[in-house]
């Protein structure tokens, strides 16, 4: 198997709505995300899949002494042979996938984030930083592309924390931010059990749930809005995949807004033919 068919079978078989955004892609800008995607795919399998912690660190490390080695022209992971021809074509320095890297620290180190301004932080490192060489790749003219960039990466891991709450909890982890927690009157101990103790009230912890994950989706739909407006006009065109990918997250987090409290025992997700039809009206009608 070849760098460039690795990479692309390791996009395939995450299953990611992205993957529809880059079937419409010229040949070598799709070559280029395929590859960066399998990057970041093999970066957060380390947190997702390593179940001893120092196993997991000593893999990042692993990953660190890899970005450097391939950037002194010696990558020795088919990901990174398959990604290094098109880093000096669109601009992508050892930064940014140095970046990544240090958000799955992050995974590693903490598991809870007090506030929103710190879960910021984080979504910045494993999305904002991602949606930056992403519009790079697929054609960015105007600077300003890269703070609609950061935005709508902030949008899209926001989705991914609603998302995938139920599924987080089992991990032990919860990223919601404890301040939202407080505000909405919702233990942690009743996240991570995924509904109310033995004893309790259901139909309080079920008020008190939904009212929270309407915050939280309230929120993100807005920094859709946010980011979408940040878009230079020059640049929309070339952008196109960014904002196929905005219409598949968006739809699915306006899926959960409606009941919330799916996320807690389902993935919640929209079918293939649903992903693709949405990323087709944006690449035909130009429209979200």
């Amino acid at each position: 198997m070849s760098p460039d068919e690795y990479a692309q079978q390791k996009a395939a078989a995450s299953g990611s709505s992205f993957y529809y955004a880059f079937l419409f892609l010229p040949a070598e800008r799709r070559s280029a995300i395929t590859a960066f995607y399998a990057f970041c795919r093999e970066v957060d399998d380390v947190v997702d899949e390593v179940q001893d912690p120092g196993v997991a660190q000593a893999k990042l490390g692993w990953w660190r002494q890899e970005v450097a080695q391939s950037f002194a022209g010696q990558p020795s992971h088919p990901a990174m042979q398959a990604l290094m021809p098109h880093c000096p074509v669109h601009g992508i320095e050892s930064r940014h996938l140095l970046a990544v890297i240090d958000g799955c620290q992050m995974d590693l180190d903490q598991n809870r984030y007090l506030d929103f301004a710190g879960l910021q932080r984080y979504c910045h490192l494993v999305a904002g930083v991602v949606g930056e060489v992403a519009a790079r790749i697929f054609g960015q003219n105007h600077p300003a592309t890269t703070e609609y960039a950061h935005r709508l990466g902030l949008a899209f891991q926001l989705t991914n924390i609603i998302r995938d709450v139920g599924e987080d909890a089992v991990r032990g982890r919860i990223y919601l931010p404890v301040n939202d927690l407080q505000r909405f009157d919702l233990k942690a101990h009743e996240l991570l059990k995924r509904g109310a103790a033995p004893g309790t009230d259901a139909g309080d912890f079920e008020r008190r749930f939904r009212a929270l994950m309407d915050f939280q989706c309230q929120r993100a739909l807005g920094i859709y809005g946010e980011a979408l407006t940040l878009l230079p006009p020059e640049d929309r065109r070339a952008q196109k995949p960014g904002l196929m990918m905005a219409s598949i997250y968006r739809t699915l987090l306006q899926e959960i807004a409606a009941d919330p409290m799916l996320v807690l025992t389902q993935r919640v997700s929209l079918t293939p033919l649903r992903k693709f039809w949405l990323a087709w009206k944006v690449q035909a009608l130009g429209r979200l």
